[in-house]
């Protein structure tokens, strides 16, 4: 029995990390603009992954110890990422300039899959109309974007 759990809890821990990993891939901005698409995406990874955390059994104990591994695994991680700024970039990432001094750097918004159109929104909420007019805008890793005008 407790090996079979061994092997659930083992399971379940490289579950969240591929799914960590495969949202982290999706960059900033998808992850930061969930929508209700996004949710019911989730929600179905979630019973996708089920079964490949219990192997198939739906008894009580097994989902303890699927859910026990994941909340410690999560909390682990926080752990590591409170205490190595290393591991905390690697996990969170960092924030990306998108724009200087009214220069727009198109290539940092591809590789982030922002949209010019997206940056002049956040502009317009900082109440500015051109990218000239800003000193700086910059790509958080919340998915926000923060613009300093000049």
């Amino acid at each position: 029995m407790w090996f079979e759990l061994s092997v659930l809890a083992g399971r379940s821990a490289v579950v969240l990390i591929y799914l960590f990993l495969a949202y982290r891939l999706l960059g900033k901005r998808q992850t930061a603009q969930f929508n209700l698409y996004d949710l019911a995406t989730i929600v179905a990874v979630a019973n996708a992954v089920q079964n490949a955390m219990t192997m198939g059994k739906g008894y009580l104990a097994l989902g303890f110890v699927c859910a026990g591994t994941l909340l410690l695994v999560a909390w682990l991680m926080t752990r590591i990422t409170t205490h190595v700024p290393m591991a905390h970039r690697a996990v969170f990432g960092t924030p990306t300039i998108l724009l200087s001094d009214g220069k727009l750097y198109a290539d940092r918004m591809r590789r982030e899959n922002v949209t010019e159109d997206e940056l002049r929104v956040a502009l317009r909420q900082h109440g500015l109309y051109m990218p000239k007019e800003a000193a700086l805008a910059v790509l958080e890793v919340d998915g926000s974007i923060s613009v300093v005008p000049k």
